[in-house]
């Protein structure tokens, strides 16, 4: 579990609300639905015209990283490469067959059964590169979806306000409206400039970061793995990973 995206959230807000508070303001004032609705339901509106289905789909799944990232234990994995080469260098690149079948992570799982196959080094790597760059492509172009979010938002912030602002100005005749109106338009642009810097983009450059630990991670297993195929030496193989380290 990521703690740092729960505490950020609740420092964040805690601040915000916090801080009204202390200078007299009531929270109640704040929670006005018609601002909020205006607000998401037109960013979602945005989004949506700009995103494929697909990509919308996924970045929906990947909401779960914030709080359950992939777990990628680069130290294992190294001790595992190199028992794979101890493994390939007494019994032969087909041992790895069973290994292969065993492996959880799929990305591994297929690396090694390229090795088992006995494919060329270089294959390999071009294989497993292009595997590599189409799921961070596809990772992030879901980010991206949260980076839309952020950039909207704001702006229909405004769209919120100004539209209150109308309200206000058809109904000058009559103050008891005025209230509510002026508050509509201010707690939508709160709204909108919140959603985009406490959440949205926040949630994006963390799922970059996500992904590029992701890339990086998977990097060093092709390098590994092609080393295996190469014959050479598991000490090496160990000194070399471990400058991923």
């Amino acid at each position: 579990m990521d703690i740092m995206t729960i505490l950020g959230l609740i420092f964040g807000l805690g601040a915000i609300i916090g801080g009204n508070i202390m200078e007299g303001g009531h929270t109640e004032s704040l929670m006005i639905f018609t601002a909020f609705f205006i607000v998401f339901g037109g960013t979602l509106g945005a989004v949506m015209v700009q995103t494929p289905l697909a990509v919308f789909l996924l970045s929906l799944k990947r909401i779960r990283w914030m709080i359950n990232p992939p777990k990628t234990d680069s130290k294992a994995m190294i001790e595992k490469i190199v028992e794979w080469s101890q493994l390939a260098r007494k019994e032969g690149l087909l041992s790895l067959q069973g290994v292969a079948e065993e492996e959880d992570d799929s990305f591994s799982r297929s690396g090694l059964q390229m090795l088992a196959d006995g494919s060329e080094p270089e294959a390999m790597r071009s294989v497993l590169e292009v595997e590599l760059s189409m799921t961070e492509h596809k990772d992030l172009l879901a980010a991206k979806v949260f980076e839309g979010f952020g950039g909207y938002a704001p702006t229909v912030g405004i769209i919120g306000a100004v539209m209150g602002l109308i309200h206000v100005m058809n109904n000058l005749s009559d103050p008891a409206a005025l209230g509510p109106g002026i508050a509509v338009a201010f707690v939508a642009t709160i709204y909108g400039v919140g959603l985009a810097n406490l959440i949205f983009l926040p949630m994006a450059s963390k799922l970059k970061t996500i992904i590029g630990g992701q890339s990086q991670y998977r990097e060093m297993i092709v390098d590994g793995l092609v080393c295996i195929a190469e014959g050479e030496n598991p000490r090496n193989i160990d000194s070399k990973l471990k400058g991923y380290l």
